[in-house]
């Protein structure tokens, strides 16, 4: 079993005139494999600011607090480290990668996480099951990655890394922004499929709760002014879509 331990998270933004902006006030999370824990709250709030932090976006400063895997100090590791050490994060806004073959992307991801390349006649099998479970044409496989893709067809390329790679802890940022029915039922079904084996925990950030009718958080969190400032169980979320945010802001 594998633990995520972020503890009196601080984190600031370098403005253009070079001054730092706070944006985490003090983050404490622990997460364990086979836990989803949803982090929900009104925009600006620090919900992405959290996740790029912790997968090391350098546009992000850690001033204060500490995060670990496995007692592993995953702050003092490169973002490749990082993902190699067991951490996934599925973008909100995921990038082109001219040049780059989605088949090859994916191989070349798999081979450094691993530390040894899949075997080719196994690993096209793998491939091809991926992407027939998240209903992707196989001409995919050979297209650059991201590039023309829609936002749904990005979102289930995001979820068939995740399915392939098998991370010890997987970040969802906004999976469900962009995604008509059709393709939240298709993604969420994807990321349940992860769920089932128990080896990963899950940190599922959205504004809404429809993504949360297919994937039942664990642990439900509420996020306002850089910090979690309401816990609770499943049902925090149908609270949340009945109320809204405003009587927690007064906490922030």
């Amino acid at each position: 079993m594998s633990t995520l331990e972020i503890r009196d998270l601080q984190v600031s933004v370098k403005l253009p005139d070079g001054e730092l902006k706070p944006i985490l006030a003090g983050v404490d999370l622990t997460i364990k494999s086979g836990e989803t824990h949803a982090i929900m709250g009104p925009n600006g709030s620090g919900k992405s600011t959290l996740a790029y932090s912790i997968a090391g976006h350098p546009k992000y400063e850690i001033t204060g607090g500490s995060v670990t895997l496995d007692g592993q100090d995953i702050l003092a590791l490169t973002v490749d480290e990082r993902a190699r050490a067991g951490l996934f994060l599925a973008m909100q806004y995921p990038v082109e990668v001219p040049g780059v073959s989605v088949a090859n992307f994916l191989r070349t991801a798999k081979t450094a996480i691993d530390g040894q390349a899949p075997k080719l006649r196994t690993w096209a099998g793998e491939l091809r099951g991926a992407m027939e479970k998240l209903q992707m044409d196989p001409a995919f496989a050979q297209r650059n990655v991201n590039e023309g893709f829609s936002g749904g067809e990005k979102k289930r390329h995001e979820i068939m890394q995740l399915e392939l790679l098998k991370p010890k802890m997987a970040i969802l940022d906004e999976t469900d922004s962009g995604l008509d029915i059709d393709a939240l039922r298709i993604v969420s079904e994807g990321v349940n499929r992860v769920r089932e084996n128990g080896d990963t925990g899950f940190l599922l950030i959205t504004h809404y709760v429809r993504i949360l009718r297919y994937i039942k958080p664990d642990f439900v969190h509420v996020f306002v002014g850089g910090k979690i400032v309401e816990e609770g169980g499943s049902e925090l979320a149908d609270r949340l879509e009945a109320e809204g945010y405003e009587k927690f802001l007064t906490k922030a």
